[in-house]
């Protein structure tokens, strides 16, 4: 595993990265930090201080709406419009009081979620939530107990909303967290988390009597997109930590490198075998966890589990997943899929990692090569210990009208937009 994260790294001159990103597009004289991108990219910082933005999406006239963790003074969706179209925010409102993640735009609704709630708003003609509009409630009473409690969704194309309800759980040991406690067996969370959950998006009121546990096995999901070329659902799940809890197995390089965040495409009855499963990118195969008799060896009743379809480096927290459909960028990143990186919190010893946006070429539904680093130096150092250092953690991610990719940070409250040309 140290050798395929070492490549990874090693991939910034395989893949054109700049060494000084484009920065005169921003609005600072002098940003913070300067993002490196592909040669021909470049970033403008278009907002700052707008509070814990999680999510994001905009709508086909370019208005940004964006899902705040916590309120920011009383509001939790914030609104961001370029009325002159000069290509800087000069309108910013908000509205809701809710805290969560989730927000997606479809079919002249926007959607948004707290953590334990799917709220949907009718859009007006401009595609603006009117003020002292009230949001319809789409489904209410999905479990929050703390630990994975973001619920954060995807709309198909035939009326159906996905929401991943995650598990208040690492691996669903008797005691949480706490080492050589053994697994329950079958584990309980599962009847109502560690899943996604498919919902009617028009029927109010739903709770989870009218759903549909549409896939099980996945601790937990931040990021997840339709893919349009496949119509099917693709998750990026956050991997278990700390395998060092049973340390006859596993030392802490060994816990600081596995397992695998993974790449999930996600099919109606799919099961990833979350908590007795964990995915191995050396070995490419789903292994039995610890919890239920594995030592780093057996695949046990793991063979038999849904696969990934990528698996990358342990811990880094993918947050966002979009498919790029969008024509302003060269054609290899057509159809392929962008990941926000939110970095890590649990390598220790080690140095924490991630804090970049990735990129997936897709061919024909499915991963065409290596994914690689697209959009670096969030996090304005490269050498951390703690998230605390970080200046910036990428979280939400969406493509705009004319084909720019938008990232969110959920640290400082910062939005960028990423263009290619001049």
């Amino acid at each position: 595993m140290k050798l395929f994260f070492s490549f990874f790294l090693a991939g910034f001159s395989i893949f054109g990265l700049s060494a000084n990103a484009h920065a005169n597009d921003s609005l600072r004289t002098k940003p913070p930090v300067a993002l490196k991108l592909p040669t021909g990219f470049r970033a403008a910082m278009i907002a700052e201080n707008i509070g814990q933005a999680r999510h994001i999406t905009i709508t086909d006239n370019g208005i940004i709406y964006i899902k705040l963790n916590r309120q920011k003074n009383g509001k939790s969706i914030i609104a961001l419009k370029d009325k002159n179209r000069d290509g800087k925010i000069d309108d910013t409102t908000g509205f809701a009081t809710y805290g969560g993640t989730g927000i997606a735009v479809k079919n002249g609704y926007l959607y948004a979620t707290s953590n334990t709630t799917i709220y949907r708003y009718k859009l007006d003609a401009n595609n603006e939530v009117m003020d002292g509009t009230k949001p319809e409630t789409i489904v209410k009473g999905l479990i929050d107990r703390g630990q994975h409690n973001s619920k954060s969704i995807a709309l198909d194309n035939a009326g159906n909303i996905y929401v991943n309800i995650g598990a208040y759980s690492n691996s669903c040991q008797l005691q949480d967290r706490t080492n050589g406690s053994m697994g329950m067996d079958p584990c309980p969370i599962l009847d109502s988390a560690g899943g996604i959950w498919q919902f009617k998006a028009d029927k109010q009121n739903q709770t989870y009597g009218d759903g549909v546990r549409y896939a099980t096995g996945i601790r937990n999901v931040v990021g997840l997109d339709w893919n349009n070329t496949t119509n099917t659902l693709f998750v990026m799940q956050h991997g278990r930590d700390q395998l060092n809890m049973f340390p006859q197995y596993f030392n802490d390089q060994q816990s600081a490198d596995l397992p695998s965040e993974e790449m999930l495409e996600v099919k109606k009855g799919s099961n990833f075998g979350w908590p007795y499963c964990y995915y191995d990118p050396v070995k490419k195969k789903k292994m039995l966890a610890p919890e239920y008799g594995g030592d780093g060896v057996k695949e046990g009743r793991c063979s038999d589990v849904d696969k990934p379809v990528m698996g990358f480096p342990a811990h880094l927290a993918p947050n966002a997943l979009l498919f790029y459909t969008g024509k302003q960028f060269p054609e290899k990143y057509r159809n392929g899929a962008f990941i926000a990186f939110h970095g890590s919190w649990n390598r220790a010893p080690l140095p924490q990692k991630g804090f970049f946006v990735a990129f997936v070429p897709f061919k024909d539904g499915k991963p065409n090569g290596d994914w690689e680093i697209f959009a670096d130096n969030f996090a304005g150092t490269e050498e951390i210990s703690s998230t605390r250092q970080a200046m910036y953690r990428p979280c939400g991610l969406a493509q705009g009208p004319d084909g720019s990719l938008y990232v969110t940070d959920d640290t400082k409250g910062a939005v960028w937009k990423i263009s290619y040309g001049k």
